[in-house]
């Protein structure tokens, strides 16, 4: 039987063994550590005494290949959500409160209406972005939308960084611009906020290694590729150290790690820069609290976190583009944050029972025009090798959606490749 051999069990790597787990192809799932699900991941935390995610994932129900996958393993209804899509935001230094909703159809009807805009902006304003919907591959965001007003204040930075994690300035506009056409460009609904109820694991990874376990995949953990070895144009064989791996004449291997280990693993390969850091704070409360209109996340403006993710007696904050707080005392990040979510949240007086700040510091691929000329395509000049993750050349950016939608990439090239065999 012809072998699959797929290196990384991130999201990448999970995606494309249930693609081509239960054809008549032999799958090897191999992943450098004691888990799987990379950057997204859950695990136990003893100080709050729970399960949370390693950092927070908004995913919109535009988002086709992340909810195909979810089909797949059999856990979308793992997500919840509002059922119109719906963004609350609130400005700390205004305390103004809005919600963002988008129309029904294609047309921004939302846009054409003082009420339903966002507060401080006019019809012009909207129009005056209209530029990022054709933006060349070298300008950043802030070459196309005009970096000042409430507009983009209060919408085109959240949306960056959230989507970008990274300043308009550096950012690609051709990322942002391939977010809003699968999403807000389509309508209400291919926009509505998506959050794992349980949390990542439990709605991606969990789920997906015991189908892969019943569709008789071998996924081996704490096995590190150390380098490719190749010969008359393959891949001939993968050396773990301790072990190697022959790779047949009729094998396929499907390359799903970060990017920052290419250097190491396939030196001449182009592969882009490491990204910014994400910064993820998480409080636990005595009792549960309810979020304003039944929408677990709220947009912050004018405050050093960007969003707030609530989830039962949990309150999860995500700071984009987060490099300047890496050093910052923890006690002290964490006090400014929670007077934040006070004001936010209209919580008075509460205090939180216990907290855990999480600092993700290659969080993200380059996505600046410079890194996006550096993402390779899936298929190589290799015929038995094929590259999966989100940071190969998808046209998304760095989210769930490119990673998963990259495995599925990865799985059908190899399909493809194998039928020609």
């Amino acid at each position: 039987m012809k072998t699959v051999h797929i290196i990384g069990a991130g999201l990448a790597g999970l995606a494309a063994a249930v693609r081509l787990a239960g054809s008549n192809i032999a799958v090897g799932l191999y992943e450098s550590a004691g888990q799987a699900g990379g950057r997204c991941r859950s695990f136990f935390d003893k100080n709050l005494g729970q399960t949370i995610d390693n950092g927070n994932h908004l995913l919109m129900s535009g988002n086709h290949s992340a909810l195909t996958y979810l089909d797949e393993i059999g856990t979308r209804d793992s997500l919840m959500g509002p059922k119109r899509a719906a963004y609350p935001f609130v400005d700390l230094m205004s305390d103004e409160r809005w919600v963002v909703r988008p129309s029904k159809g294609i047309i921004p009807f939302w846009i054409l209406n003082a009420n339903s805009r966002v507060p401080g902006t006019v019809l012009g304003d909207y129009m005056r972005s209209l530029p990022i919907l054709w933006p060349s591959a070298d300008q950043t965001v802030a070459d196309v939308i005009q970096t000042s007003g409430s507009l983009y204040k209060r919408f085109w930075q959240p949306l960056t960084l959230a989507a970008l994690n990274t300043t308009a300035e550096r950012g690609a506009a051709r990322l942002l611009r391939a977010v809003l056409e699968e999403t807000f460009l389509k309508g209400e609904r291919a926009c509505r906020p998506l959050i794992a109820r349980e949390g990542l694991g439990p709605s991606f990874v969990s789920p997906a290694l015991k189908f892969l376990e019943a569709a008789g995949t071998q996924v081996k953990f704490n096995h590190r590729l150390r380098l490719l070895e190749f010969s008359d144009g393959r891949l001939k064989q993968l050396d773990f150290g301790d072990a190697k791996i022959s790779v047949d004449c009729d094998d396929m291997v499907i390359l799903a790690v970060p990017s920052f280990r290419m250097p190491q693993i396939w030196p001449s390969l182009t592969a882009p820069g490491d990204g910014e850091t994400i910064v993820n704070v998480h409080f636990k409360l005595k009792d549960p609290i309810t979020p304003a209109f039944g929408i677990p996340i709220l947009g912050l403006i004018n405050a050093t976190a960007h969003w707030a993710f609530i989830r039962d007696n949990m309150i999860s904050l995500t700071i984009s583009a987060a490099g300047n707080l890496v050093d910052e005392d923890s006690d002290k990040l964490m006090s400014l944050l929670w007077n934040e979510t006070r004001q936010a949240l209209r919580l008075g007086n509460m205090e939180f029972d216990a907290a855990r700040i999480i600092k993700e510091k290659r969080a993200t691929f380059d996505q600046s025009p410079a890194g996006l000329r550096r993402r390779p395509s899936a298929s190589t000049a290799i015929a038995n090798l094929v590259l999966a993750g989100d940071w190969t050349d998808t046209g998304l950016p760095s989210t769930i959606e490119g990673a998963i939608r990259s495995g599925h990439t990865a799985a059908d090239i190899v399909q493809q490749r194998i039928g020609q065999l």
